[in-house]
């Protein structure tokens, strides 16, 4: 690379062509990344599929673009390979790159990015921005694929040097392996599992349907927020969700049988002990006129007469 046409005296330009000599001198098997020569501010990259994950395997190109303030400001980052993870030719939304520059420290670099890249690969997605979530036997699918050619992207400057790129990782990223009958039986589930798996979504959907008058909004707000969930745990905040739709779409079939029933037998119950009452209260009244009969002499009388 020829340093003579930059100005070194930059403090991107010298910051950057740091980072060319030292990712050339310590070249990773996982990554590798380098800068057009007539732009070092634009960098082709390549990446290895993590491993034990669907992704093994794979090599996904892509792009990053250096702001001029580099390192002070985030880079962007576009893949090129389609990964079913991240959307092809746009700006992916993590907290290394420009989407969050609160999150950006000046002493990462793009080793420091291409790493946290590849942890990210097998992550949930959440409904970030340039984001997707295919299943896994159709991610494995694009790892197998992504081996066969480079792609296509930009001029041929470029063009020539993601094709070299890729015979590099082509010589470093062992074939996608092949999976144990336990793996394939996960991702492929027999009739019955399928069915069963089918009907227990139906009976969820039917559920959340009765309970929320409009379930797929709350799923599309609670998918919208990277921010949160880029420091959350995504386990407990889908739980949460799931847990607020389900609880109250239960309710309702379950108690409105039982409440008429409790209000027949409490208007039952009234009149008993309305109908006792009055027994009873006669029953005294009685014992009371017997003894102010006997007590007045009368009762002799009556009694002598008949």
């Amino acid at each position: 690379m020829a340093e003579d046409k930059y100005n070194l005296k930059n403090p991107a330009v010298k910051r950057i062509l740091q980072e060319v000599k030292e990712m050339q001198s310590n070249p990773s098997d996982d990554f590798t990344s380098l800068p057009l020569e007539e732009n070092i501010f634009e960098w082709q990259f390549a990446i290895r599929g993590p491993r034990d994950s669907e992704f093994e395997g794979g090599i996904y190109h892509g792009r990053i673009q250096l702001p001029a303030e580099y390192p002070f400001k985030p880079p962007s980052f576009m893949l090129l390979t389609p990964n079913g993870r991240f959307e092809t030719q746009t700006k992916i939304c993590l907290s290394i790159s420009n989407h969050h520059p609160e999150h950006w420290q000046p002493s990462w670099s793009v080793r420091t990015a291409l790493v946290a890249l590849i942890a990210f690969m097998p992550t949930n997605p959440n409904g970030a921005l340039g984001s997707l979530d295919y299943k896994k036997e159709e991610r494995r699918a694009l790892a197998i694929k992504s081996r066969e050619s480079p792609p296509k992207y930009g001029n041929p400057e470029r063009q020539k040097l993601i094709d070299e790129i890729h015979e590099y990782m082509l010589s470093k990223t062992p074939p996608v392996p092949q999976l144990s009958p336990s793996q394939a039986l996960e991702e492929h589930p027999t009739n019955s599992d399928g069915e069963a798996q089918a009907n227990q979504q139906d009976s969820a959907t039917m559920v959340a349907g009765n309970g929320l008058p409009n379930p797929v909004v709350g799923d599309r707000a609670v998918e919208e927020e990277p921010l949160v969930l880029a420091n959350a745990n995504p386990g407990t905040a889908e739980m949460g969700v799931r847990a607020a739709r389900e609880i109250p779409a239960r309710e309702p079939s379950n108690h409105p049988l039982q409440r008429p029933e409790m209000r027949v037998q409490r208007s039952a119950d009234d009149r008993l002990f309305t109908w006792a009452a009055v027994g009873l209260t006669i029953a005294i009244l009685v014992l009371l006129f017997k003894k102010f009969m006997k007590s007045s002499g009368h009762g002799a009388v009556f009694m002598d007469g008949s």
